[in-house]
């Protein structure tokens, strides 16, 4: 049995999302090889040979997996898909483009956001947004898998696996338009360690702004939002913490006039310890808060800023 991780990478280094991919990975069971795609990512194929368990590294480069589109990632993968039983992604913005392509193309069921591995061929994953969790068994004689992060431990360095250099495909029929990139002093949302996150109460996006900004400066965090703090332009979409944003596990989470809708807290429960700030009791947030303070915001967050100095 062998098993093929899609690495997530920035071209320097992979990101840890990797490395809890292979987790997964081993836990499946055989030969672990990481496929790095991109352009000029020799030093990210070289991080990825330190993954602790990963026999071989692959490189493929080209300019379309340069930009991750989707069509060249697939156009690679699929002549390799032969010496593998499953092919593993990260479940993020990329892996859940490219994996249900792959899946077509093999013709087997795409296998989604698993957060478990309980035989090579048994999978769980979260349903309803999180409510309830579904055991899958497949018959397919290959499978496509995405692994939500969050839910494994990253795999350890010390690994001395070989770098195989591979041809990269193009994508013949997709052209690359323009992309515009979001810079930021701040940890990625999706891997920070601390994350405070506003809602809708905030009213404004000069007020969520001015709350949020100096509170994540100040204890090295991240910024996150509610839907419903994008949907009405208070943040950018990129901060958007959820069922249909991102899922993340910190160390800390601070909710600031969050309600805690369901599928906000699919994206967030997993959070070590939460604080939640909001000056409605009843609000469903503090179902999942460890720390729960009921008072205004405009309160709270002057004396938290104060208390730490």
């Amino acid at each position: 049995m062998a098993v093929l991780v899609i690495a997530d990478h920035d071209g320097n280094t992979v990101r840890e999302a990797t490395a809890k991919t292979v987790t997964a990975a081993a836990k499946i069971g055989g030969d672990i090889d990481i496929l790095v795609v991109g352009q000029g990512a020799k030093a990210a194929a070289d991080a990825a040979a330190k993954i602790k368990g990963v026999r071989k590294v692959l490189l493929a480069e080209s300019a379309e997996l340069g930009k991750t589109l989707a069509e060249a990632v697939e156009a690679t993968v699929l002549p390799l898909a032969g010496g593998y039983d499953a092919i593993l992604s990260p479940a993020n913005t990329d892996g859940k483009n490219y994996s249900p392509r792959i899946a077509a193309k093999l013709d087997v069921a795409p296998i989604s956001d698993i957060i478990e591995v309980v035989s090579p061929d048994t999978f769980v994953r979260p349903i309803y947004a999180g409510n309830a969790l579904e055991t899958i068994q497949s018959s397919d004689a290959k499978k496509i898998i995405t692994v939500r992060p969050t839910a494994f431990e990253a795999a350890g360095d010390g690994g001395s696996a070989s770098v195989e250099t591979i041809k990269g495909a193009d994508a013949p029929k997709t052209d690359f338009v323009s992309e515009e990139m979001v810079k930021s002093d701040r940890p990625e949302l999706a891997a920070a360690k601390i994350v405070v996150s506003g809602g809708r109460a905030m009213g404004s996006a000069e007020e969520f702004a001015a709350v949020m900004d100096p509170l994540a400066d100040k204890l090295g965090a991240a910024v996150g939002a509610s839907r419903a703090a994008v949907d009405a332009g208070y943040a950018p979409n990129d901060y958007q913490v959820g069922q249909t944003g991102k899922v993340v596990a910190p160390q800390l989470y601070i909710a600031i006039g969050i309600s805690g809708a369901i599928q906000h807290l699919a994206g967030m429960k997993d959070s070590k310890v939460i604080v939640a700030i909001n000056k409605d009791a009843e609000a469903p947030i503090f179902q999942v808060a460890d720390f729960g303070w009921v008072t205004d915001y405009k309160t709270a967050v002057p004396e938290l800023m104060k208390a730490l100095g």
